[in-house]
């Protein structure tokens, strides 16, 4: 139950080097950090996870959200892959029907929220799945635009990259990108253009981020009956796992309602189970018209993305969109068997919530670098600064604390500019879960004790 290592990651003659260098040589360039994060991973039981050097790490990363029913994956979900094998795996589902789809398609307009008809596009990645959303909301009101957030991360690809405003560098070198976006601020209760503290001042800060979508976005730039839809994150998680305050979609949803306006919730990191409810957005009582889900939906064992969306807005007519892979059956089949068992751990999630509040949020108070500390059930983001007065960011310190808890044996991911996401598997235990907030909790004293 405690991590081992021996061998320091990624140092001189270790087998990790020789990996971190043979990558380099024929892997394309994405966001691998060989400086702060050299961990060179070679197989995975529970929340453990074990490199080429025979180290032994507790995770808190999930796969990047991606594992959340454990390493190398649940023996559920395992047996349903052997099962599924045995019939079939590839039936080219958006040419051909086959059941699999069809039940995954039912499971999951059963358990998205909202009273109303819903259909599935399935496809196999978050950025996939909100490229669909795009595509959905302009065809079905044939409206061109759409708004999004500031600090919001939506995919990669060309469309959703344009909705994508974390960080310049995922946009560099690549415009133009699709047109007819326009972003506004995210009401971040910590860090926001009006300097208002959310954390004692909620109504006025979301009063403030409504405000300016209606009189300056919606009057001032976009027609409205032109805008398609508003695309959010329950929570922000690439910038920064920021939680909004509790009755901010609410009456975003009453805004979009009023001119006609659909509403994206895209729970690609946030869904399946993350926040201690299926959906993230249960938790802000709100039924959006469209949801993107990936990542987690097959437990990390086959990649897959789904579009929820309420059946008034199917495509028109056949071929207006379509993908080769969407679908298919074996990734079906693992997903249904991933939700089954996600439903499960809920209660457990839940439970954990209060120890990663316990644990953490002392951490604000005894140490001036960490400006804030926020999460739901098992998604929580630390903020690292200089000083709480000028809350500059501080992704050194940040940087480091990294470091430092990967070679005491915790793995770690950054997030926004200066964040630390704390993202563990929901099968993770009381005790694991205490072990892995200790280790955190050495390092973050050790870098700002420096």
């Amino acid at each position: 139950m405690k991590p081992v290592v021996n061998i320091k990651p990624g140092s001189e003659g270790s087998k990790a080097k020789y990996w971190i260098e043979e990558h380099y040589k024929y892997v394309a360039t994405t966001t691998h950090d060989p400086q702060d994060l050299p961990l060179v991973i070679e197989r995975g039981e529970g929340v453990w996870l074990y490199d080429v050097d025979g180290n032994k790490y507790l995770d808190f990363t999930s796969g990047i959200g991606v594992c959340n029913i454990g390493y190398p994956t649940h023996p559920e979900v395992k047996k349903a892959v052997i099962e599924q094998l045995e019939k079939i795996a590839h039936a080219a589902g958006t040419d051909f029907y086959n059941p699999y789809q069809v039940m995954l398609a039912k499971k999951l307009a059963e358990i998205a929220p909202g009273d109303f008809p819903k259909k599935v596009f399935f496809s196999n990645s978050g950025t996939e799945a909100n490229e669909a959303a795009i595509k959905i909301v302009r065809q079905a009101t044939g409206r061109k635009f759409i708004i999004a957030f500031y600090g919001g991360f939506h995919g990669r690809t060309m469309g959703s990259l344009a909705l994508t405003a974390s960080k310049n560098v995922q946009k560099k070198g690549v415009f133009p990108w699709m047109p007819g976006v326009a972003h506004v601020p995210y009401p971040n209760p910590y860090r926001n253009p009006w300097h208002i503290n959310g954390y004692e001042q909620p109504e006025e800060l979301v009063n403030r981020v409504l405000e300016f979508i209606e009189e300056y976005v919606l009057d001032k730039i976009l027609p409205p009956d032109e805008v398609a839809a508003v695309i959010s994150e329950p929570i922000q998680g690439e910038g920064g796992y920021v939680v909004p305050p509790k009755m901010f979609f609410a009456e975003l949803k009453k805004l979009l309602d009023k001119y006609g306006i659909l509403f994206i919730d895209d729970e690609v990191q946030m869904g399946m189970g993350r926040t201690g409810r299926m959906f993230a957005i249960e938790h802000f009582n709100v039924a959006p018209d469209i949801i993107s889900l990936a990542k987690a939906l097959s437990g990390g064992v086959i990649p897959i993305g789904a579009t929820i969306y309420r059946a008034e807005l199917d495509f028109k007519q056949s071929g207006m969109h379509s993908n080769t892979f969407g679908g298919h059956s074996l990734a079906c089949m693992v997903a249904l068997k991933t939700i089954e068992v996600v439903e499960g751990l809920l209660p457990h999630v839940q439970k954990l919530e209060k120890i990663f509040a316990e644990e953490l949020m002392p951490l604000k108070e005894k140490y001036e670098k960490v400006g804030d500390v926020r999460g739901i059930g098992l998604a929580w983001g630390v903020e690292i600064v200089v000083d709480k007065k000028s809350k500059k960011p501080d992704p050194q310190t940040r940087n480091k604390i990294i470091k430092t808890a990967l070679e005491s044996g915790l793995v770690l991911l950054p997030c926004g500019k200066s964040s630390i996401r704390l993202i563990p598997p929901l099968v993770i235990s009381e005790e694991e879960a205490k072990t892995g907030l200790e280790i955190f909790a050495k390092a973050v004293k050790e870098a700002v004790s420096a």
